[in-house]
Parts: C-alpha cells; structure tokens; sequence
C-alpha cells in the first residue's frame, strides 16, 4: 500500500541532513520535473519584491524566498519532520518508534509543489511553493507535474494507493486508473446524514489516521483489507457509490 498525503504551507526550519540529492528521491524518474522547478525558484528568488508578488508572500513571510534561494545548498530533513502544521502535528512523526518510522518511509509519500510526491523519510530542504502558484520560468505546475507523477506512480506499482491529498495535488498527479486506490474524504455524521468536516478535522483526522497505521503496521494489498483492519481498530470507514471512502468522525 501506498498512503499519499498533502503537504503543509509551514514547515521546520533548519536540518541536520546533508544538501538535497535530488536523485534520492522517491519517484526517480521525476528528477527532470523536480531540477526546473528548483532551477525557476532559485532564480526567481534573485529579485525578492517579484518573488514576494509570485508566491503571494506577506511582510512576515518574506524570510521564505531565502528558503528558496538555498534549495541545493540547506541542510535537510525527513519530509515527514519538515511539515508542520495540523495533519503533521496530529501524526507526530517524531514521536514514533522505529519500527513505525521506518512504516512511514516504505509506505506513505508527500506530495510537494516543488519536488512532487517525495517519501516520508526522504531529505528535504525548507521551500515555499503552493500547488496553484503560476512559477516563472516553467509550464503551469498541473501541466508540468500531471502526466509524469501519474506515470511514475503506474511505474512504482504500489499495488493499493490510499489518496488523502488535497484536491489541488491530486490535480499535479492523478492515480492511474489501472491502480486500485480509494480517495478518502473525511466526514462528520449530522442529524441529515454525513456532511464534510470542517478543514482542521479534516486534516487532524487524516494525520490521526496515518499514526494509527504506523503504530499498526497492518498488511494492506486492497480496499477490502483496509476496511477490515479500520473497523478492528475503531474507525468508522465506509464506501460510497462514487469509488471514495469516508473517514466519519
């Protein structure tokens, strides 16, 4: 199984690990995507007003086209340690074992606007990069990204790929079609039937349910095992008509 997640817009500064090694990243086959992409932040981090204007950056926030400036030359950390933020504070990756961390690194990607999806424990750099940022200097990211994550996915051959992304990074990589995968939408049981939860259930729940498998650990090959491991574990998943699952809280 593989266990796809959103990023975070915060992150960790700093790091202890060595500059990024872009060919040691998850998904190899992305690195031409992933050197245009450090190569157009890098460059558009030289007039720091176009590129607060660019990646929509506050007064407080302007430190992060630094960040971007450093792309190949920052320390690094585990991308599950350098996103912070609900979802990752609910995981608590750092608080793991390492039986359950090194679950996270064989099983769970992160899908980054600007290295695409990474593995949980793959080194990353600090960056600032949304997935709907119009970058100069390369196609629109969905058109950069989309067809070459959906292929390499199909080339990883995850078996049963369990999608929590957000909307917009599902968008810079669709699951191919000929890998089974569920799409989970989390949801709040109302007097009317389900009604979506609000974002920060939505994200706490997610990151609750990802630490809930590394701890486990459980063998997932299909929807059907997972269903099976969730409702013995005291979470309340089902199926819907459209493909999805709901994650009800």
């Amino acid at each position: 199984m593989l266990v796809l997640l959103p990023p975070s817009e915060t992150k960790r500064p700093g790091g202890e690990g060595a500059p990024l090694d872009v060919d040691a990243l998850a998904l190899p086959a992305l690195r031409p995507q992933r050197e245009s992409v450090i190569d157009a932040l890098i460059a558009l981090s030289a007039d720091e007003d176009e590129a607060a204007r660019v990646l929509k950056l506050s007064a407080r926030r302007r430190h992060e086209i630094a960040d971007n400036a450093a792309l190949r030359t920052a320390a690094t950390m585990p991308a599950v340690d350098r996103y912070t933020g609900v979802l990752f504070d609910a995981l608590d990756a750092d608080t793991l074992d390492d039986a359950a961390r090194s679950w996270l690194g064989a099983h769970v990607g992160i899908h980054s606007a600007p290295f695409g999806p990474v593995g949980a424990l793959d080194a990353i750099p600090a960056y600032r990069l949304a997935a709907g940022t119009s970058l100069p200097g390369v196609a629109p990211l969905r058109r950069l990204w989309a067809a070459a994550v959906t292929a390499s996915l199909g080339q990883a051959n995850p078996g049963f790929v369990l999608d929590l992304r957000s909307e917009a990074y599902v968008a810079l990589g669709p699951v191919p079609a000929d890998v089974a995968s569920a799409y989970v939408r989390v949801v709040t049981a109302g007097e009317a039937g389900a009604v979506r939860a609000l974002n920060h259930f939505n994200k706490h729940t997610k990151g609750a349910f990802v630490r809930a498998l590394a701890m486990s650990r459980p063998e997932v090959d299909d929807l059907g095992d997972l269903l099976e491991w969730a409702h013995a574990n005291a979470w309340t998943v089902r199926t819907t008509d459209t493909g999805d699952i709901e994650l009800v809280v």
